[in-house]
């Protein structure tokens, strides 16, 4: 499937709603809510079997999928803020908390991401971030990115570890 151009246009997620998918061991998608639908403008049967990269918009830096991914391996949970890419080049902004569910015998059974809106502070201070880090991506790679995301939770008296509690504590 081919991506859709970008637009200025932004898609609304309300506080009311709740985006959900559910994904598999290589991250495509297995399950979709009707918000999700709603919202990305894509129907169930062209989202499942496909990767969430499907969504990911330009804007993004690589960096925080990548540490999204490291933490889900070692089976932490993630709180990240998200700019997705809608069927129609829209997007939406979103926080996404993601987590890897079990079966009783403690086995992977799917990734389970629940999405809802952000405050219009937490939208311009991670849009900030996320350009300056996108900024340096293009320029000197992922791991100059990496560098730069974690000397800006130093410089917020933060780190690694306490990623997830400030990326909640933004959104308020």
């Amino acid at each position: 499937m081919q991506k859709p151009t970008p637009t200025d246009v932004e898609h609304e997620v309300k506080s009311v709603d709740m985006i959900v998918s559910k994904g598999d061991a290589e991250g495509n998608i297995t399950y979709t809510n009707p918000i999700f639908m709603k919202i990305s403008g894509y129907t169930q049967g062209e989202l499942l079997d496909q990767p969430h990269s499907i969504l990911r918009h330009p804007d993004m830096p690589k960096v925080i999928f990548k540490y999204l991914w490291e933490n889900l391996q070692e089976g932490k949970e993630v709180y990240a803020y998200v700019k997705n890419l809608c069927k129609d080049g829209g997007y939406y902004w979103i926080l996404a908390q993601v987590r890897v569910a079990k079966n009783p015998d403690g086995s992977f059974r799917n990734y389970v991401s629940t999405r809802k809106n952000i405050t219009e502070n937490a939208k311009k201070s991670i849009s900030e971030l996320y350009a300056k880090l996108l900024e340096v991506e293009k320029a000197e790679g992922v791991e100059a990115s990496e560098k730069a995301l974690m000397d800006f939770l130093a410089e917020n008296g933060q780190s690694k570890e306490t990623f997830n509690s400030f990326m909640q504590a933004l959104n308020k």
